[in-house]
């Protein structure tokens, strides 16, 4: 069933649309004080994340406050290796950690894809909850992490400023490195997929990390693996098409490559120029981007000229044939948690007003 306000879809499909719809990385988050309470009262954010009635109530609370064009799960990309038995922990002010790392031989051999209706049905149920709640407003966004970022995280055992373990690995030992990718591309599919049986109306793959390799091991490593998943993807449910995104961090230089992988948008971060990205890709996809997320600590003002910068590069985003090129307004990446929430109601106000005086003005 379609949503009242479908136009984050029709724009991934390059279908018709009044204007440029927007949502926002990491729009469920600590920049908002009623997240803020919500995450204190849970106790942890784990804990958080793991209740479909708490992750369900912080979704709701950006749709709630702004007028965005979709709703994203909250939830974490490390979910699926924690469910492969890697013991996922945070650390204060040093963020994820695995107990298990992913480093032997053996390690790899007793790795295998999780049944997302098993260890990660709490997900499965707060996706079929925030449906609920959204009652038909607005589309509700599933995501994973890629294939790639998930494995640096599973074998550096969390975070990293060089990703040497992981890069050793990769060249010294690539069947191991393949062997964990190939557990990863069946877990991230069937992760999407439940999503989607669940009621997740789009998804997205973030591949944080991809931008961190050389061309060949890009290629190998990440870009193949996400081409996997989005080869393996349901791609309708309840009548209607679900849109995949795929959004590689630092990925520009393989924009083209991206557009082919089957995705029905390519995200860009902010080193990217939209209307230079649109004419490389031509009609072979969406785009979505692509504010620098500290644009908005600069406050309403600028980031609203930032905004009306970035969707007048863009354009109009139909052609001189009638055809549609669709974009939706986001971040580069996620937003920061300093934002002072009325820039980005201001921002909002800004994208829907500004792209509605675009169209008609051609390509």
């Amino acid at each position: 069933m379609k949503p009242t306000n479908d136009t984050f879809l029709r724009a991934l499909l390059r279908q018709p649309t009044e204007y440029t719809p927007i949502w926002l990385m990491r729009q469920a988050g600590r920049y908002l004080p009623e997240y803020n309470a919500t995450r204190k009262r849970a106790g942890s954010f784990l804990a958080l994340a793991q209740s479909p009635d708490l992750a369900t109530e912080v979704t709701m609370q950006p749709v709630d406050r702004y007028p965005l064009d979709a709703a994203i799960l909250f939830s974490d990309i490390l979910t699926v290796p924690d469910a492969m038995g890697l013991g996922l922990h945070f650390v204060d002010g040093e963020g994820p950690r695995f107990a298990r790392p992913v480093r032997s031989e053996a390690d790899v051999a007793a790795l295998a894809a999780p049944d997302p209706e098993d260890r990660l049905r709490y997900v499965m149920d707060a996706v079929r909850s925030i449906r609920g709640a959204l009652a038909g407003r607005i589309p509700l966004i599933g995501f994973s992490g890629s294939p790639w970022t998930l494995a640096c995280y599973m074998v550096e055992g969390g975070g990293s400023d060089d990703f040497r373990t992981v890069k050793e690995m990769l060249y010294r030992r690539p069947d191991l490195m393949q062997r964990i990718l190939d557990v990863n591309v069946r877990a991230v599919t069937d992760y999407l997929n439940a999503q989607i049986r669940a009621g997740a109306q789009a998804v997205m793959i973030f591949d944080t990390w991809g931008g961190v390799l050389a061309d060949p091991a890009f290629r190998a490593f990440s870009l193949d693996p996400m081409t996997r998943v989005v080869q393996g993807l349901q791609r309708e449910a309840e009548g209607e098409r679900v849109p995949c995104i795929v959004f590689t961090k630092g990925g520009g230089v393989w924009l083209e490559d991206l557009a082919q992988t089957g995705a029905d948008a390519v995200g860009v971060d902010w080193t990217v120029d939209l209307g230079r990205a649109r004419a490389r890709i031509g009609g072979r996809c969406a785009l979505q981007g692509n504010l620098d997320p500290m644009a908005l600590l600069a406050g309403a003002e600028p980031a609203c000229a930032e905004a009306r910068r970035i969707l007048d590069s863009f354009g109009d985003p139909q052609r001189g044939d009638g055809t549609w090129d669709g974009h939706v307004f986001n971040l580069g990446h996620g937003i920061s948690q300093f934002t002072d929430p009325e820039a980005v109601a201001a921002l909002v106000e800004t994208v829907h007003a500004h792209s509605r005086g675009l169209r008609g003005r051609g390509a």
